[in-house]
């Protein structure tokens, strides 16, 4: 396995016997021996569950690698064979270095030792001295900042306390492989923050990350790279923003229309088909084409044009247009920062829902959500609304963003399944222009006046 390889899995297999009831698997283990003493036909009392199959990626060195799929997808089996606590069926997985993993809340503590002798329990498990573990003790208490609980049983935690611990533990070692499996959820926002920051400083050290999410704004954000799984079976591994639209269009999908989906987002694995040509590489339909531009002028970039936009499903509603219109009505795609504008979306209704609600989305380069909007409120529904209604909604933007390339997409929820009636994703794709005087960095300017500075000499 080359240098710059952390984990190489190749054709990886999980199969599971399901027995029916509990004689069975003695009739499995005895029945078919004597079946061949005699020379009678074999015969299979168990059900084949197959929780993984035929499963290949690899992960560099300094990579982070997010893992995506709905539930029983075969995320965790995938991570418990690559910490090595489950064996494959078939194929064949290489790991290079020492492996922490966070796969279950407390997994690996003693919940009636203290907290202080699980952490040297947990990090022995992980081939640390002692010397070693004495070392980096004050480090992992501090990262864990449990207080006097520390050297109170683990059955006396709470569950954040225990993720704090287990986060603690397993981070401050420096592995150089590092699996994080949904227990992050748990924590409080501050801790999720000095746990993401932790990440980022692994990885600036060579540190190979798996992380498992439900969070696609945490994805995009954490991970180069996504593993797409769906019912055991790799459908996609590229790009986090891409992996994250093919897996969420896939979540919100009808059960008609879902297998060809699942064939659409596998012809466009471009890893697993380096040669063949991909339906996903080409834009979906964009939604300029249904927008006047002629009026638009300098304010108006044609270039301007997503290669992202994903369109979902319409399941009894339809979104026709989505643009950014300026005071005085024209559509516009190079945006002033400090102005004001309206973003449009159109559509009609094609049944009727009891409540619904809209929201759109402003997402960065790298696929995360800068900000949003939704109408009504949170909690609140439009209600009543009536097969063949046309709708067009006005969101009104103070615009804030710092100079760069964006993307504006909508969609439309329903109070009752299914829960989305109509989403687009990066319909549009805007720029804001250059200032004369570039003082804020980052996504946001928030800067309410010219900062001040008061100089003293001591």
């Amino acid at each position: 396995m080359s240098s710059e390889i952390a984990i190489k899995v190749e054709n990886l297999s999980k199969r599971y016997q399901i027995y029916d009831q509990p004689r069975d698997r003695l009739k499995q283990f005895i029945l078919p021996r004597m079946r061949r003493m005699v020379g009678a036909p074999s015969a299979q009392y168990f059900r084949e569950f197959w929780a993984l199959r035929d499963v290949s990626f690899e992960v560099k060195r300094g990579e982070t690698v997010g893992i995506i799929g709905r539930n029983g997808s075969g995320k965790s089996t995938l991570l418990q064979m690559i910490c090595g606590t489950l064996n494959p069926t078939y194929g064949s997985l290489q790991t290079k270095g020492r492996i922490a993993a966070l796969l279950e809340l407390g997994s690996g503590f003693n919940p009636e030792f203290t907290g202080r002798e699980n952490v040297f329990l947990n990090a022995a498990v992980l081939g640390l001295s002692q010397q070693e573990v004495e070392a980096c003790f004050d480090d992992i208490v501090a990262f864990a900042d449990i207080g006097h609980f520390l050297d109170q049983p683990v059955k006396t935690y709470s569950s954040g306390m225990v993720v704090r611990l287990a986060f603690a533990v397993q981070a401050m070692i420096n592995p150089d492989i590092f699996v994080v499996d949904e227990a992050l959820a748990v924590g409080d926002e501050k801790f999720q923050r000095k746990c993401f920051a932790r990440l980022e400083e692994l990885k600036s050290r060579g540190t190979s990350i798996l992380f498992v999410s439900h969070s696609a704004a945490s994805i995009i954000e954490l991970c180069e790279r996504s593993l797409v799984l769906d019912k055991g079976s790799r459908l996609m591994y590229g790009a986090a923003p891409q992996a994250v639209r093919a897996y969420q269009k896939l979540l919100y999908a009808p059960q008609a229309e879902y297998e060809a989906l699942v064939r659409e987002i596998r012809a466009a694995d471009v890893d697993a088909n380096p040669t063949g040509d991909s339906d996903n590489q080409q834009a979906d339909a964009t939604l300029t084409d249904a927008v006047e531009v002629k009026d638009a002028g300098a304010a108006f970039d044609p270039g301007l044009v997503p290669d992202t936009t994903t369109v979902y499903p319409s399941q009894g509603a339809e979104i026709r247009s989505i643009a950014f219109r300026d005071e005085s009505g024209r559509v516009v795609n190079v945006l002033q920062a400090g102005e004001t504008y309206h973003l449009e979306m159109e559509g009609v209704f094609s049944k009727s829902f009891a409540g619904v609600f809209f929201g759109i989305h402003l997402r960065n380069i790298q696929g995360a959500v800068v900000t949003g909007q939704r109408y009504p409120e949170e909690g609140r529904y439009v209600t009543n609304v009536r097969a063949g209604t046309e709708f067009k909604l006005r969101f009104a933007f103070s615009m804030s963003l710092i100079q760069g390339a964006y993307f504006a997409g909508g969609g439309i929820w329903s109070a009752e399944e299914p829960t989305c009636a109509h989403r687009i994703l990066d319909a549009v794709m805007f720029r804001i222009a250059p200032t004369e005087k570039q003082k804020s960095f980052g996504y946001v300017d928030l800067a309410a006046s010219e900062p001040t500075l008061d100089l003293a000499a001591v």
